[in-house]
């Protein structure tokens, strides 16, 4: 860690967390970066340190910055200084931690503990019902996903079950916040380690049984938070396990539909065309057929006509031939998705790029959830 403390210039709230402007007022003895004088921005959790207020001195972890991180690259206050938070516990005396055994562990009322209103409903939870249940490897996926659903089923009761992989608060999520405001999102399941939504729970299949017995969702959406870990390895990333939830689904019930990630904009070869991600899990971790959409392109917005390239189109061909023999692939049509997306309250934006730039994960997002809201 890089701790300094500095004094709030100015705040800016949304959703459970604070952005704040500071003024570093102290760093440590032979500190090099981040020193007194310098401004810099902070996230704050109000949940975990209560709010702060201009003026006051906060102490924060700057190392986000020091790494240039993307999603991450924000320092994260730890303490405010000088007052403690108002005693917090969880409602109907919940007692499950998150974040365990670490100093900002979290304590909530999980929907499946004894203690929770809902409890007899999960205790008698033993499948899906026949739920479609959309996995994303990517967080920037989500807006996407819906953006489809709402060309077919604008009325479907969407969930949002937010795994562990990445940000571990569901707080940190400006799109979550967003759709939740615009209608779109009806709810969000924290599951594992996660934290910060409507719902806790304590895994992911019992947070996609809560979202079925509980919430009603007509579909649900199932992925990692914000900021995803890479390795340029074949297996170390934070979304393989996306293939171990994808079996969960479609084992358990539901109809388990995965949405491919792709590129036609990557530098990186591994994320050409199909990314080495989807590929990767889909040929051979994942024990039960899935269905996998994938998009049929039209020359419908100028971003769509990259994807129109023969090359692509051959690259992405072949690609498919490492899945179609054990995945139900199935062809999805593009029409009036890109005007669709277009049209969407966040900004769409994966990897830096935006919809105009690589249209093809938002594309294939948007067909997972076309087909989601046809299964319905």
């Amino acid at each position: 860690m890089m701790l300094r403390e500095g004094q709030v210039v100015a705040v800016r709230s949304f959703e459970s967390t604070q952005e704040l402007t500071l003024t570093i007022t102290a760093h440590p003895a032979g500190a090099g970066q981040f020193l007194a004088g310098e401004t810099l921005r902070a996230l704050n959790y109000p949940p975990l340190n209560g709010e702060a207020k201009e003026g006051e001195t906060v102490r924060f972890d700057c190392s986000p910055l020091q790494k240039n991180l993307g999603t991450g690259g924000f320092a994260l206050v730890t303490a405010i200084c000088g007052r403690l938070p108002e005693d917090v516990l969880p409602n109907d005396d919940g007692h499950i931690m998150k974040a365990r055994y670490t100093p900002s562990q979290y304590m909530v009322s999980a929907v499946e503990e004894q203690e929770s209103p809902f409890h007899e409903k999960m205790r008698q939870a033993e499948d899906l019902d026949g739920m479609p249940v959309v996995g994303i490897d990517l967080h920037s996926q989500l807006p996407a996903v819906i953006a489809g659903i709402r060309t077919e089923k604008p009325e479907a009761k969407v969930v949002y079950v937010y795994t562990d992989g990445g940000a571990l608060p569901a707080f940190f999520s400006r799109n979550i916040t967003t759709l939740r405001e615009q209608g779109w999102l009806d709810a969000v399941i924290t599951a594992g380690q996660a934290f910060g939504g409507d719902l806790e729970a304590i895994n992911t299949f019992s947070g996609l049984l809560a979202a079925r017995r509980v919430l009603k969702a007509d579909i649900t959406i199932m992925g990692q938070g914000p900021g995803n870990a890479g390795s340029g390895t074949p297996y170390g990333y934070s979304g393989f396990d996306l293939g171990a939830f994808l079996t969960q689904a479609a084992i358990g019930g539901g109809k388990a539909i995965c949405a491919l990630r792709m590129s036609a904009a990557d530098f990186r070869p591994r994320h050409q065309g199909i990314s080495h991600h989807s590929l990767r899990i889909l040929s051979g971790f994942i024990p039960v057929p899935l269905t996998v959409p994938i998009p049929e392109f039209t020359a419908e917005g100028e971003g769509q006509k990259p994807l129109l390239n023969n090359s692509f189109s051959q690259l992405v061909d072949s690609q498919l031939k490492q899945i179609s023999s054990r995945h139900r692939v199935q062809k999805c049509e593009t029409t009036g998705l890109y005007q669709a997306l277009s049209q969407c309250p966040v900004r769409l934006s994966t990897m830096r790029r935006s919809l105009a730039e690589d249209a093809a994960p938002f594309l294939a997002a948007a067909v997972a959830g076309r087909l989601a809201a046809q299964m319905l």
